[in-house]
C-alpha cells in the first residue's frame, strides 16, 4: 500500500462538500483509497462519504491517505491534490 500524508489547510477542513470531492475523485480509480486522521486509529473508504465525515477532520489536522492497487499512484496524485488545492476553497 502507498502512503501520503496532507495537512488539511481549507477553513472548513474535511467537511461535506470537500468529502464528495474525494468521493468523485476515488471512485475513478481501480485502487481502493483510504483516508486516517492521524490523531485517530479510524480508517475511512475514501469511496464513502460517511465514512470520511466520520473522520472529523478540521483545519490543520493531518490526514494519511493510502492507495492499494495497479492504479494507486495516480489516484494519490490526484487526491493529493485536492488537499494542497484546499479543496478549491483558497
Amino acid at each position: 500500500m502507498l502512503e501520503r500524508r496532507v495537512t488539511l489547510i481549507n477553513e472548513l477542513g474535511l467537511h461535506a462538500r470537500a468529502a464528495a470531492q474525494v468521493v468523485r475523485e476515488a471512485r475513478k480509480y481501480k485502487s481502493r483509497v483510504t483516508l486516517r486522521r492521524d490523531d485517530k486509529a479510524v480508517e475511512a473508504d475514501a469511496g464513502s462519504i460517511l465514512d470520511i465525515l466520520y473522520l472529523a477532520a478540521g483545519r490543520g489536522k493531518d490526514v494519511t491517505l493510502g492507495a492499494d492497487g495497479e492504479d494507486a499512484m495516480a489516484a494519490l496524485d490526484a487526491i493529493e491534490k485536492l488537499f494542497l488545492d484546499g479543496f478549491g476553497e483558497i
